[in-house]
């Protein structure tokens, strides 16, 4: 065989190798994305089932809110409900003038606790964060 034949031989193994070697790393490169794309999709799916325990949690939190809320406007209208004149001054009558206090500073009570934990316990902002 001529010089020629040779340098074409060696031309074209020289190419084959080349295209051999880029199709491996577009393959290893395809492999990389699908990886990195199933790891995206991983994280969208932990995302997607936590969804249902943030809705739990927000929804306990307004409940509590609505419940202690809702207590304070009761023992509110309870207490101030309660009108005694002189004449209506009888042991039966002070103690439901003192029961509807003592549920309105139990309720109040509740209210400040909320109020003092407010970071933690402010359902608005939860379902902001939930939007």
């Amino acid at each position: 065989m001529s010089k020629k034949a040779w340098i074409i031989i060696g031309v074209i193994v020289v190419v084959l190798i080349a295209i051999i070697s880029s199709y491996n790393g577009l393959i290893s490169k395809s492999q990389a994305v699908d990886n990195a794309w199933g790891n995206v999709q991983t994280n969208y799916q932990r995302r997607a089932d936590l969804v249902p325990n943030l809705v739990s949690t927000v929804k306990g939190a307004a409940n509590f809110e609505q419940k202690t809320l809702t207590a304070v406007v009761e023992a509110r209208a309870s207490a101030t409900g309660i009108k005694l004149d002189a004449k209506d001054l009888t042991p039966e009558n002070l103690a439901k003038y003192q029961a509807a206090q003592n549920q309105l500073s139990g309720s109040l009570s509740r209210l400040l606790v909320v109020a003092e934990n407010y970071p933690q316990l402010q359902a608005t902002a939860a379902y902001r964060d939930l939007q």
